[in-house]
């Protein structure tokens, strides 16, 4: 009778960068990287589905000075923060991932979830609350290097419900849409990492 082994738990830590965008960076840009970890455990299942609950923390920065249009410029508003995230989330992987002969030891995946987040910019005003719930999506890709060790790179956006990482947002929307923040718009913090697992292994019968 072969021997099987079970991989159902997997915790790992990773390491990469986070950037945002809302009324300061309309749009992604390289130099607002900052520098970003996570930790998480992973739960998998033999029908492709992963459930996975997250530790997130990095800093996002940006500024008007590195807009390309005169007007911010003119303005010349900057902030940055620390952002504090916990989300659980499912992965689907799309190749058969699993520690098996007919199996492969690669897959890429995208995953779905929801979470909250805690945030503090600088400069701060004080008068809106500085905590959001997120919705993270995003893909990815895993390979399994040696058992029971694997790598991972992963880029994933999450949706936020709040207008002020930034420190700006507005109540109104004004003719000029550099003028005011946009409460219709809001603000979204990305993470791009790479990470290293280890799987925890239990020989069962088949």
């Amino acid at each position: 009778m072969p021997t099987v082994f079970g991989q159902k738990w997997e915790v790992g830590a990773g390491v990469g960068g986070m950037n945002y965008t809302g009324d300061i960076a309309r749009k992604l840009q390289i130099r607002n990287f900052r520098p970003a970890g996570n930790l998480f455990a992973r739960y998998n299942l033999k029908n492709g589905f992963s459930f996975r609950a997250e530790f997130l923390g990095g800093g996002i920065a940006a500024a008007d000075r590195n807009a390309d249009n005169a007007f911010q410029q003119q303005r010349d508003l900057s902030f940055k923060t620390l952002v504090l995230e916990g989300n659980l989330a499912t992965e689907y992987n799309f190749l058969d991932y699993r520690d098996s002969r007919k199996a492969l030891n690669w897959t890429p995946y995208v995953m779905g979830g929801i979470g909250y987040a805690l945030f503090r910019p600088k400069p701060d005003n004080g008068s809106y609350k500085t905590s959001t719930l997120v919705i993270p999506f995003g893909v990815g890709l895993k390979y399994q290097v040696k058992r029971p060790w694997g790598v991972g790179v992963e880029f994933s956006a999450r949706k936020t419900f709040t207008d002020y990482l930034d420190n700006f947002g507005g109540k109104e929307v004004v003719p000029d849409k550099f003028g005011n923040g946009n409460p219709a718009l809001k603000d979204i913090y990305y993470f791009l990492g790479v990470n290293v697992s280890y799987t925890f292994y239990k020989i069962v019968c088949p």
